[in-house]
């Protein structure tokens, strides 16, 4: 990989004349980060970017091989540190995350998501903190990639399990969403996500109501009023408040209460708790 020069001046000897140096706008190099447009927050909550069913991965040595080989392009030769603000480092992640969604997607956006920032990932924390040698760094990326994909096709079996039957009752329905809102905080908290889990929470509830067919602004909407700012970053949430939370969502959605300790559901209700 080349490494263009920061000298602002160039001093031809031979001569003895001083002439401008060449200059460039780095957002015209020609680097991975410049190739791929940025994610927004639009893309990042809709689930037909992130659904594994839309997206097939497919992963070998040769495929880990290649991804490895790519990454160590993009490792400086010398990091900035804390002298340097890590610049060096936070440039390197920037290119691998556009390396990445080049290469398989949108969906490849949240390797990076680490349980730090209120996602799932622990295998990356952030460019000053992971980028080191080479080898190091594509090991660290690799097995990030591969924890968020694990990730994501947990999340859709459980979207998947927690669906309601399309001919549900309004009653039926309002059960279902209730418990699946339930089930899918506690899997945002069970992710080891921190400070902002929250966020994560808010996300994949909007991704599963989508998931059954919902239109995403309504969807968000409903999430939101049922949310309202009634969880709170670094702090776990009492059953209780999960279950409110859910249980609004749900008379939001269908207006009406879902049952409780229904018998007839006691099957569902252990698939679902095995979690």
């Amino acid at each position: 990989m080349a490494w263009a020069s920061s000298r602002d001046w160039y001093v031809d000897h031979i001569e003895q004349e001083e002439w401008p140096a060449l200059t460039y706008n780095r957002d015209t190099l020609p680097v991975p980060d410049n190739r791929v447009p940025r994610v927004t927050s639009a893309d990042i909550r809709n689930w037909d970017e992130f659904d594994p069913a839309r997206h097939p991965f497919a992963w070998d040595e040769a495929e880990d091989a290649r991804l490895r080989s790519l990454v160590r392009e993009w490792v400086p030769p010398v990091l900035s540190g804390m002298a340097g603000w890590w610049q060096g480092e936070r440039w390197c992640e920037s290119q691998v995350d556009a390396v990445l969604r080049e290469r398989y997607g949108t969906w490849a956006w949240g390797w990076s998501w680490c349980y730090r920032d209120g996602g799932p990932i622990g295998n990356w924390v952030s460019g000053p903190s992971s980028v080191t040698t080479p080898d190091e760094t594509a090991e660290r990326v690799v097995a990030a990639l591969l924890e968020w994909r694990e990730w994501l096709e947990r999340t859709a079996r459980r979207f998947a399990e927690l669906a309601p039957p399309p001919d549900a009752s309004p009653e039926d329905r309002s059960w279902h969403l209730e418990r699946a809102c339930v089930r899918l905080v506690t899997h945002a908290l069970d992710s080891g996500a921190d400070n902002a889990w929250r966020g994560q929470a808010s996300i994949v509830l909007g991704w599963f109501l989508t998931s059954t067919g919902m239109d995403r602004a309504e969807a968000e909407l409903a999430v939101e009023r049922a949310i309202g700012g009634r969880f709170k970053s670094w702090v776990h949430p009492e059953r209780t408040l999960i279950e409110s939370v859910g249980e609004d969502l749900a008379v939001g959605l269908t207006g009406h209460a879902p049952y409780q300790e229904h018998h007839e559901r006691a099957a569902l209700e252990d698939l679902h708790d095995r979690y």
